[in-house]
């Protein structure tokens, strides 16, 4: 690496790829958005987010609003 080398900023919004108990950056970036509520998560404070739908939530009650707005399942 030298000097004149560039690496992407890390200030914008990543790009995730959730899993189960855990996430893997696929775009590097300091936040992600709140797929409920639009609120940026740093990403040192990402504790909730669904497998199934690729989304991120900012906290426990935005992930029962997303549930409730999701058709039953049967």
């Amino acid at each position: 690496m030298n000097r004149f080398e560039r690496f992407p900023e890390p200030h914008g919004e990543a790009e995730v790829r959730y899993l189960d108990g855990e996430f893997r950056i696929l775009r590097p970036g300091s936040f992600v958005r709140c797929a409920v509520t639009g609120q940026t998560i740093p990403l040192d404070e990402l504790r909730y987010w669904s497998v199934d739908l690729q989304e991120a939530y900012a906290s426990p009650e935005a992930v029962l609003t997303r549930v409730r707005e999701l058709p039953p399942q049967g």
